[in-house]
């Protein structure tokens, strides 16, 4: 189909980005059901990595076979499939091309309990080019105490990736011992989290959908003084594509722990009204059965599509 108008414009929100960049970008945006809508839902399978294959495909262990996946982000029209780089690995060459690939380049495990967690690299930015990736994904934990070498990882590896054409996917999760497990997802806190990923160069930016608790003191000063609506997570969701320039930045919300269909489309209608572009739906996905997820994300994308 012919490039839309509001794709047009996101791509002119990146005017320093090479034509490589932009390609990929491109393709992500018109890719699948939401093709040129200027929206995007993304299927992430980092979970299995992150905590373990029991308590990620256990409630569906099709899951365990990563083909299962592709085929889910393929036949669902999710605009791509983002993963660490070993379940990659494994199918990237029968479904080569198909779907857009995002290699998740960090990632960290449950069985160390830390206070200042720090992904590890796991993967390279050419193992990205080798896969035939669109992009790059890296997580940041704002509020830990080794934040600061993640974000100069990060940096380093935006510089490759953006060199080398490639679209850079920033999860950007607020964590560590100054923050309460409140504190994590407070709108203050998430609208922070968000900027910080755009200020290091990220293409897209993905955060946890926000509370309307406040957690610092300074962020509670600055809303009584300059009150900005945040009783909705629509509201919300609004404040936090403000705060990453003005929504010259694509910004997608996650999914979450699984929790039943009218609360993941609950959910996704707020973040639709609040101007969210997308979404990043993993377990509330693929630990359904297949025929429940592909209808899960079907109405997800129908949700996106009318606003």
């Amino acid at each position: 189909m012919p490039v839309t108008d509001r794709v047009k414009q996101i791509l002119s929100f990146y005017p320093s980005d090479n034509p490589g960049t932009l390609t990929n970008l491109y393709r992500l945006l018109m890719t699948g059901t939401l093709a040129g809508t200027g929206k995007m839902v993304i299927l992430p399978v980092d979970q299995g990595f992150e905590h373990g294959p029991l308590r990620s495909f256990g409630p569906n262990r099709d899951g365990n076979d990563p083909d299962y996946h592709y085929q889910l982000a393929l036949d669902s029209g999710c605009n791509a499939y983002a993963a660490p780089l070993g379940q990659l690995e494994v199918s990237a060459g029968k479904f080569a091309g198909q779907v857009p690939l995002i290699l998740k380049l960090n990632n960290s495990d449950t069985l160390a309990k830390v206070d200042q967690p720090c992904s590890a690299l796991t993967g390279s930015v050419e193992d990205a080019l080798r896969l035939g990736c669109v992009g790059i994904g890296y997580t940041i934990y704002p509020g830990s105490g080794q934040r600061n070498q993640m974000y100069q990882d990060l940096r380093e590896l935006t510089i490759e990736a953006k060199r080398k054409g490639l679209v850079v996917i920033t999860w950007s999760y607020p964590r560590g011992a100054g923050l309460s497990k409140a504190g994590e997802t407070a709108v203050d806190v998430c609208t922070y989290a968000a900027h910080i990923a755009a200020q290091l160069g990220a293409h897209v930016v993905k955060v946890k959908p926000p509370t309307a608790h406040v957690e610092l003191e300074e962020s509670k000063k600055v809303y009584e003084k300059h009150p900005i609506k945040l009783d909705t997570l629509a509201d919300r969701v609004r404040h936090v594509v403000e705060c990453t320039f003005g929504g010259k930045r694509v910004v997608i919300f996650s999914g979450g722990e699984a929790k039943g269909t009218e609360a993941v489309l609950d959910e996704v209608k707020q973040i639709a009204q609040g101007g969210g572009f997308g979404s990043i739906m993993g377990r509330n996905a693929f630990q359904r059965p297949r025929a429940d997820a592909l209808k899960l994300l079907g109405d997800v994308m129908q949700i996106f599509k009318s606003h």
